[in-house]
């Protein structure tokens, strides 16, 4: 089994965009890619664990890559990437339901920011092994499948309820769009008579 370096190395060598950046990196510095891809990757933890702003840097590196890549797979003709990117994002949103509740505690901690963007990284990691692949695969399909026609209900309902529920309002709207007009129709259509003080005898 390679390891993490070798792993690192070869998608650094590898046709991406990373790759492509690094590459054109190195030919200014003349730095190797490995080198700046290390140095960057420490440069990065040191500031999210002393920096200011670590929360949106997490939020952005979390969210920008991925949201390039899912355009592209929509662009793209194949259906891998999308399962790909699908999976990311089902998993980036449970993380984020339970980070909701937990951050207030989680937040303390000096290295909190670090495992996040860490976490993150892997659940987008080119590789089969990367996290949103593992979670998904492992706790959140077979816990959906446990419970799919239960969840299938629940939505359908809030779903007819909703339904409902805006049908009400709008029909409550022209209702009282319809008074307010009816209110004001005799007032808006009755005309002044004319003085007839002119005709009094002198």
């Amino acid at each position: 089994m390679p390891t993490l370096r070798e792993r690192l190395t070869n998608y650094l060598n590898g046709d991406n965009m990373v790759s492509r950046l690094l590459g054109k990196a190195e030919e200014k510095t003349g730095i190797k890619k490995y080198y700046l891809a290390t140095g960057s990757l420490c440069s990065l933890g040191l500031y999210l664990i002393f920096g200011y702003g670590a929360s949106l840097v997490c939020n952005l590196i979390g969210f920008l890559y991925p949201a390039y890549r899912s355009i592209k797979a929509i662009e793209s003709t194949e259906k891998v990437d999308d399962t790909i990117w699908l999976t990311y994002w089902v998993v980036y949103g449970v993380f984020s339901v339970v980070e909701f509740f937990s951050d207030i505690f989680l937040f303390w901690f000096p290295f909190y920011y670090l495992g996040k963007c860490g976490f993150l990284l892997w659940c987008m990691a080119p590789f089969s092994w990367n996290g949103s692949q593992i979670i998904y695969r492992r706790f959140i399909r077979p816990l959906f499948l446990k419970h799919e026609r239960t969840v299938d209900s629940v939505v359908s309902d809030l779903g007819g309820q909703a339904l409902n529920t805006a049908e009400n309002a709008i029909r409550q709207v022209l209702q009282t769009v319809t008074k307010s007009r009816t209110l004001l129709a005799p007032a808006g259509g009755q005309q002044a008579l004319p003085s007839t003080s002119h005709l009094k005898d002198p």
